[in-house]
């Protein structure tokens, strides 16, 4: 059997990953848990229910995260068992099927791999979203601090309005309200300095995972075209397969172009419409950062003219 091309061999670095090094492997992998619904519900809930009540959103949304990506292993590893199972139910099929179910199973487990990785990534924006967690729950003594403080000095003004705790509760106050203004203050700055490095975290490992997925189904489709569907009449020869070199080679593209892709040659680019924003935003700066953001359908065309 014509089975010598893989893209699941050992390779050297690709230029998106000497561009920008992969992230370490997530802290969410384990090979004992991830399938329980019960489990994740468990894990949801009770990070709503415990800890500074400030942070409980946060920390419960920081759970669903984690149950997210153990979904997304689950689904990767189903993947590539799929695509093994594809392979060898092709295997005892005419030649063309053969070849072309190996090349297809290769192409689908490397879909595996590529969410596993997106996994990893995905996970830098999971842990960069938990320092905003962190950060509120430090904030949220501060708060009960002083509200404490209020409550006291307002039940001592009801119960004993000539008590001399009165005049020290106030000073402790005017002391708790200027930590917590500089609490509140902190908490405002890295709130938006995280939320942003986070969900950029999140959109580059869905823009890359999505722009490869999207190279490997037109490599996908391109090893079809190599299948005859011509029908045959009853006792009719079909003509000899003698698609081997070709489906290799697009193999080796689809490795090649996988390989070399980096965030500089995406194709899939956004456009911004800003007329409505003349007010809000300097059109100037997001059209510099936005310049690489358009694709033109001819583009695109010949793109998939010369992956072809």
């Amino acid at each position: 059997m014509h089975r010598t091309y893989s893209l699941r061999s050992q390779r050297a670095p690709t230029a998106a990953q000497l561009q920008s090094p992969p992230p370490p492997p997530s802290s969410t992998k384990s090979r004992f848990f991830g399938k329980g619904s019960i489990s994740h519900s468990f894990r949801k809930n009770a990070a709503g229910a415990l800890g500074p009540e400030l942070s409980r959103k946060l920390a419960q949304l920081i759970k669903m995260e984690k149950n997210l990506m153990r979904s997304i292993e689950i689904t990767a590893s189903e993947r590539k068992e799929v695509a093994k199972q594809l392979s060898l139910w092709g295997e005892a099929n005419d030649d063309d099927i053969s070849d072309i179910t190996d090349k297809l199973g290769v192409l689908i487990y490397e879909i595996g791999e590529l969410e596993d990785q997106f996994i990893d990534r995905y996970d830098q924006y999971r842990i960069t979203v938990k320092s905003i967690r962190d950060i509120e729950g430090s904030v949220q003594p501060s708060r009960d601090r002083k509200q404490k403080i209020t409550d006291q000095i307002a039940y001592l003004k009801y119960k004993d309005p000539q008590s001399p705790k009165i005049n020290v509760l106030e000073q402790e106050l005017v002391r708790a309200e200027a930590e917590s203004l500089v609490a509140e203050a902190q908490l405002s700055n890295i709130t938006r300095e995280k939320l942003k490095t986070a969900f950029n975290y999140q959109f580059d490992s869905i823009r890359e995972h999505s722009e490869k997925i999207a190279l490997i189904a037109g490599y996908g489709k391109a090893l079809l075209e190599l299948l005859d569907e011509s029908p045959v009449t009853p006792g009719e020869t079909r003509p000899a397969y003698d698609g081997y070199e070709a489906s290799k080679q697009i193999i080796i593209d689809a490795e090649n172009a996988l390989a070399a892709w980096t965030f500089d040659s995406a194709v899939v680019r956004p456009t911004l419409s800003l007329a409505a924003h003349d007010d809000e935003y300097d059109i100037d700066e997001l059209a510099d950062e936005a310049e690489n953001l358009q694709v033109t359908e001819q583009d695109w065309e010949n793109d998939n003219k010369v992956a072809a």
